[in-house]
């Protein structure tokens, strides 16, 4: 049997960080899209929240596949920056008020 290569620190912290972006950017990208959605639908409120959440709930797999998709660990953290920027923007335009 060959002897494997140490895995170095690098690498580890650049998968620590890729996991981090993908659970809690995710999970902050996927509200941000629930909250747009349901602000924008044309629906009442109960209906706007509950297909708002589907959304969302197809979307955050989506999100955390790309977090490991990018090239780097920074490029994941600006994709959720961008992300999440563009919904917070849409659902302000749409009149929500955190």
């Amino acid at each position: 049997m060959r002897n494997a290569r140490p895995i170095s620190a690098r690498y580890r912290l650049a998968v620590l960080s890729r996991s981090v972006a993908a659970v809690a950017g995710g999970y902050g990208v996927s509200v941000l899209l629930a909250v747009a959605v349901a602000w924008t639908l044309p629906l009442s409120r109960e209906e706007a929240s509950i297909v708002a959440t589907m959304i969302a709930l197809l979307g955050l797999p989506i999100v955390m596949m790309a977090c490991f998709y990018a090239c780097t660990a920074l490029r994941a953290w600006i994709g959720l920056a961008i992300a999440a920027s563009l919904l917070a923007g849409l659902a302000f335009a749409a009149g929500w008020r955190p």
